[in-house]
């Protein structure tokens, strides 16, 4: 096919798809005149490559999920650290649109005089939020480190 025929069929802009083989992602396997001219198979990989930045993977980390014979060998350990990440986002996401919800609907006569408002604020503020998304996230033990449960009383 040539690069408008594969433009067409994934819905790629040719430029995308220029750009994609030079970043190693895709090959054209020869041309016909001025047009690169690819293998049928490379719509079924520019899919795999458009679910890998929907999910929210680097062209980088997409292209190390194919072998080098093309072949898609993907990184299970990878997928995993990545809906990991996917639902630290969510919770705070959640959060961040909570937050709205209650100052669309707080009965405060200012946003400023809602404690909920402000301790959002402030936790804003402080960069709690942000921690609180890096503290969810899986760690690999140490080796040598004493790792101590605290629960609360």
């Amino acid at each position: 096919m040539d690069i408008s025929e594969v433009a067409r069929q994934s819905g790629v802009p040719a430029s995308t798809l220029r750009f994609y083989e030079e970043k190693g992602l895709i090959a054209s396997v020869g041309r016909r005149g001025l047009r690169r001219v690819f293998a049928p198979n490379v719509v079924e990989r520019l899919a795999l490559i458009a679910l890998g930045r929907s999910a929210g993977f680097s062209l980088e980390e997409i292209a190390r999920m194919f072998g080098p014979d093309g072949l898609p060998q993907i990184d299970r350990h990878l997928l995993l650290e990545k809906a990991g990440e996917l639902d630290r986002k969510i919770r705070k996401l959640t959060a961040m649109r909570d937050g709205l919800q209650h100052a669309a609907a707080c009965s405060a006569p200012s946003h400023m005089e809602c404690p909920k408002f402000r301790r959002l604020m402030g936790m804003a503020a402080s960069g709690i939020m942000e921690a609180q998304e890096t503290k969810t996230s899986p760690k690999k033990p140490h080796v040598g480190r004493r790792t101590t449960a605290k629960v609360k009383a």
